[in-house]
């Protein structure tokens, strides 16, 4: 310690940062590193591995876990077994589950490829020609927590980043007066609430920013967005003399990620109040195009996520199902009907609005839940489906990947892949891949190791790129 002057009183943190443990500084420089033209600015547009197909991706996530055979993959041999054991054995299952069951639902050949889907999405079958179904999907457990995490944050147990926090990470945003990543998810947080868009170790910058869609005026989807008591030049003078506390204070600490995260947030904050209306209020749309849509919470935040994509929004995870969920364990014709029912049009002309506004082919969408359920009728009620992660299906579309292709397969009865089986971990890395990202070398520094969306494992499924 010869070197430091002989008054000077070392802090925790300050011995802490000269001993070469300043992970936080460490991340901040990372940030840095990564930004184009050394932009403090943790949002700004930065450059992935390579040029990708697609430049902004929308989520479209059934929650609890649609059931793969009454959606997207038919299986007409449960009809013959109808009420009858499979001819397999007992399947493994978390709940007790007896016969067989064929779906209440027909399935119809659509669009030049002849994809199958079921009368329970006649709008978003229209568009067959542009769907790449993945009927051949694994996750690892038959619960909804870790299933839940696994598919929005690439690990069941431990505390990781969402992929939706690295894709934000990796490209910024293209709108700097609106958050890079946001979530509209109507009823309130789902199962375990907002790990399911946590940024975790990256900077909090990050992080998806929460929106309950199911209300209608903008000051109740965002709070604060306007402020009742200073007008805006007073606003920017209350924030400019915030921010220079806040730098002296940061001053003394170096470069703290998550200090300079909280201080963007501020600003963020100040920026979103012009944009923001104009981005959520989606009476401004031409009737024609509301008509589109249709009535309701997902036709409303549907059109938001395709707005907030618009206006340069990296990001949008829309949750169809949070108070309701796909979780149809009984009545899963009745339930699975309604669900549908509010989903379809919307999520149908979600798909034809991108395409003829000329977005589809640079936007990545996917529908998925996080795993899919049983053939087998669940006990005592026989009229719904048990949780089912070992085969279940999912589809993009956009964004570089193949039109009108069904990959992969489950057995006759649709329980288990048995043919091109894709992990959540290959999911992952396919959709990094389209956004122009190598996983294996994606990654970010932190305790002492590099950590990736897909760990050690993944593959990018290249038979369903175009």
């Amino acid at each position: 310690m010869k070197n430091l002057p002989g008054n000077f009183l070392a802090s925790r943190r300050e011995l802490l940062k000269r001993c070469g443990m300043g992970l936080g500084a460490w991340a901040f420089a990372d940030l840095l590193a990564r930004a184009d033209g050394g932009s403090l600015n943790p949002l700004a547009p930065r450059r992935p591995h390579f040029p990708g197909r697609a430049k902004r991706m929308i989520h479209v996530f059934a929650n609890g876990g649609a059931s793969q055979v009454d959606t997207f993959d038919p299986k007409p041999a449960l009809a013959k077994y109808a009420g009858k054991p499979l001819p397999t054995g007992n399947l493994k299952t978390e709940r007790k589950t007896g016969a067989a069951f064929p779906s209440p639902f027909a399935f119809k050949r659509h669009g030049q490829s002849g994809l199958e889907i079921s009368d329970l999405f006649p709008h978003v079958a229209r568009s067959a020609d542009r769907l790449c179904v993945i009927r051949s999907m694994v996750a690892d457990l038959p619960n909804h927590e870790p299933s839940l995490l696994l598919m929005n944050c690439g690990e069941a147990r431990l505390s990781r980043p969402s992929f939706g926090s690295w894709i934000t990470y990796g490209l910024g945003s293209d709108n700097q007066n609106l958050p890079g990543f946001v979530v509209l998810c109507p009823g309130g947080y789902p199962i375990q609430e907002s790990q399911n868009w946590q940024s975790a170790f990256l900077p909090g910058a990050y992080q998806g920013t929460f929106v309950d869609s199911k209300h209608t005026a903008v000051d109740r989807l965002i709070e604060h967005v306007r402020n009742g008591a200073a007008a805006p030049p007073e606003q920017r003078r209350q924030l400019d003399l915030l921010l220079e506390i806040n730098r002296e204070h940061q001053a003394t600490r170096g470069e703290d990620g998550l200090l300079e995260a909280r201080l963007q947030s501020f600003e963020l904050a100040w920026r979103m109040q012009a944009e923001a209306t104009d981005a959520f209020d989606v009476e401004r749309e031409p009737r024609e195009v509301r008509d589109l849509y249709g009535p309701g919470t997902q036709a409303r935040q549907l059109l938001m996520a395709r707005r907030l994509l618009e206006r340069g929004v990296r990001f949008v995870q829309v949750w169809a199902g949070a108070g309701q969920p796909w979780d149809n364990h009984d009545k899963i014709a009745e339930n699975h009907g309604k669900l549908a029912a509010e989903l379809d049009r919307p999520l149908g002309a979600l798909l034809v609005d991108l395409e003829r506004r000329g977005m589809l082919e640079d936007t990545l969408v996917l529908w998925s839940g996080e795993f899919g359920r049983t053939p087998t009728a669940e006990l005592p009620a026989a009229t719904g489906r048990d949780h089912n992660p070992y085969g279940f299906s999912a589809w993009l579309a956009g964004g570089g990947v193949k039109g009108g292709l069904a990959y992969g397969a489950t057995d006759e009865f649709g329980f288990k892949a048995v043919e091109k089986p894709v992990h959540v971990h290959d999911l992952h890395a396919t959709i990094l891949h389209l956004l122009g990202f190598d996983h294996e070398k994606f990654t970010f520094r932190y305790a002492g190791r590099d950590f990736r969306l897909t760990d050690v494992h993944g593959h990018v499924v290249k038979e369903i790129l175009a």
